[in-house]
């Protein structure tokens, strides 16, 4: 059963899948058909599921379950990373990509993991910039602690007190 992303419970459950490019509008179009079409239609032991989902930044892919209806199972979780496993072998587009996203001049930039301390120590991550946190599994999450300042993630650890001139 497909519900509207804004009206689904906080306590609802979530996954958050990252593209490795912005999406075009027309790639877009065709996630918002095909997962239209087979959320209406999840399911999970034959008990259908509250689902819905949302494409945010033209990077991102977010799933939701309202668990309090029917619970989701291993088989219907499978399901839907394989909706995204096809449309990414279809599209050419990775939805699996665990680089670490970070909003900058509005837009959607990534960095390898292993590159992220470089990013910051070339200015283009400061305290302030907004880093998503792709980890999160509720909706109050998502709302409360998706989009978090970098100096408030874990990349904390990166940024040095300057300590102040006397």
């Amino acid at each position: 059963m497909l519900f509207s992303f804004e009206n689904m419970p906080d306590y609802a459950r979530i996954w958050v899948y990252q593209t490795d490019k912005k999406l075009s509008e027309k790639e877009s179009e065709l996630i918002q058909t095909t997962l239209n079409e087979q959320i209406s239609q999840w399911a999970a032991h034959g008990a259908p599921l509250a689902g819905a989902f949302k494409i945010l930044y033209n990077r991102f892919v977010i799933i939701a379950a309202d668990e309090h209806q029917n619970a989701t199972s291993g088989c219907s979780i499978d399901a839907s990373t394989n909706w995204l496993k096809s449309i990414g072998t279809e599209l050419n587009i990775n939805f699996f990509d665990r680089s670490i996203a970070y909003l900058s001049d509005n837009e959607i930039h990534t960095v390898d993991f292993l590159k992220v301390k470089n990013e910051i120590g070339d200015g283009n991550i400061l305290p302030d910039t907004i880093t998503f946190n792709n980890t999160i599994i509720t909706m109050i999450d998502f709302h409360q602690n998706w989009k978090v300042q970098a100096s408030s993630s874990w990349l904390k650890k990166y940024f040095v007190a300057i300590p102040s001139s006397i």
